[in-house]
């Protein structure tokens, strides 16, 4: 089985933990990897996305968030609701690694994501705990913008964009480069939000 999960003892002191008024955005756990499977295997989950995945692709993209999160401060972070949920899915701050337009400007380009168990949409908790990850990113880690991008298709993420305080950058629109051509999902809009903006 995939082991994700670092000491007790570097969770505590390097990776950092994000709180909201009802939701704790933290380190991955080994007891996420099967919820977080089921999730991945969703075709509602999953309709703007490419395809499903497989347990072994998804305990792949657990083990990669859980590895960029130690090795720079931030990455998709497993979200649990204390009290009701132990895990429902993940929040965070990503820096996307293909070529777009958008991601040639000299400054790092990151981006604000999230992806939630069915079961837990309609609740605000998308837009809460991507507001908690604006506030790490500008506040905690500096940064000077933060972007998102969906497919076109994908209307409830933008809304969650726009309750963000984010904007669309029709300029700013994309190809996704790894997507093929013609495929549905290929046209993808990017909202940006800047510091100053949040501030």
């Amino acid at each position: 089985m995939t082991r994700i999960m670092t000491t007790e003892t570097q969770r505590a002191e390097t990776l950092p933990v994000l709180r909201s008024e009802r939701l704790v955005l933290r380190p991955w756990r080994d007891s996420d990897l099967a919820p977080f499977a089921d999730l991945n295997a969703d075709p509602v989950v999953m309709e703007h996305f490419p395809a499903t995945l497989s347990r072994a692709e998804s305990d792949a993209v657990a083990e990669r968030a859980q590895a960029e999160l130690a090795k720079h401060g931030f990455s998709w972070f497993a979200v649990e609701v204390p009290g009701a949920a132990p895990f429902i899915g993940f929040i965070g701050l990503w820096a996307p690694s293909f070529a777009a337009p958008f991601t040639s400007i000299q400054d790092p380009i990151v981006e604000v994501g999230w992806r939630l168990a069915k079961e837990h949409w309609g609740k605000g908790y998308a837009t809460e705990g991507a507001r908690a990850c604006l506030r790490f990113g500008f506040e905690d880690l500096g940064l000077k913008e933060i972007v998102s991008f969906t497919a076109v298709p994908n209307l409830p993420s933008q809304r969650v964009m726009q309750r963000l305080g984010m904007t669309h950058d029709p300029a700013g629109d994309f190809d996704h480069p790894v997507l093929p051509k013609g495929h549905r999902l290929e046209r993808h809009v990017l909202y940006r939000i800047r510091r100053e903006e949040w501030a």
